[in-house]
């Protein structure tokens, strides 16, 4: 059995942010619609607490084989997969997947810097604004080539009135 090809899915805000108390510091629903996009039919690999930063009426994350990285041996959820380690969560994804396919990490940042330097794909939603929060991005490195940015130039505005962008890393 072949391990599948790992992406790492999240959205950063200008200083790195990417969570606060357990929740997402800010509302972007096109960030919501690309993560749908990028993950939908594909396994996800989450935390428990990124778990339980899900809004209910998501959990489990409809489409999508969910797998919950927990210490907690005895922690279970209807609909969900459970794994003792990361290397447990994939070799359990690698059963749904062919090994061209993508098992999507998706949190929260404990689990994205034990895995991102193994990774193959980031997809990140850039916000151009600094905001304050408790949790942080890995840091992308020169192990990663950008390989795509949308827009191309400059910024979106949301509806929300929030700027960003889509930025897609390969591994070199």
């Amino acid at each position: 059995m072949s391990l599948p090809r790992v992406g790492l899915v999240w959205a950063e805000a200008a200083n790195g942010t990417i969570g606060n108390a357990g929740v997402l510091p800010w509302h972007l629903p096109e960030d919501l619609a690309h993560f749908k996009d990028v993950t939908l039919g594909s396994p996800v690999v989450m935390g428990r607490k990124t778990w339980d930063s899900l809004p209910e009426r998501f959990r489990p994350l409809p489409g999508r084989r969910n797998i919950v990285v927990t210490r907690q041996p005895d922690w279970q959820e209807d609909g969900v997969d459970t794994a003792d380690s990361i290397a447990a969560a994939l070799a359990l994804a690698a059963d749904d997947i062919p090994a061209d396919e993508f098992v999507w990490v998706i949190g929260g940042a404990e689990i994205f810097s034990a895995v991102i330097d193994t990774a193959d794909r980031l997809e990140v939603t850039m916000i151009r604004d600094v905001i304050d929060g408790d949790a942080v991005a890995p840091a992308i490195t020169e192990r990663w080539r950008l390989a795509a940015t949308d827009p191309v130039d400059g910024w979106r505005t949301s509806a929300s009135g929030i700027d960003y962008r889509f930025l897609r890393y390969e591994s070199n």
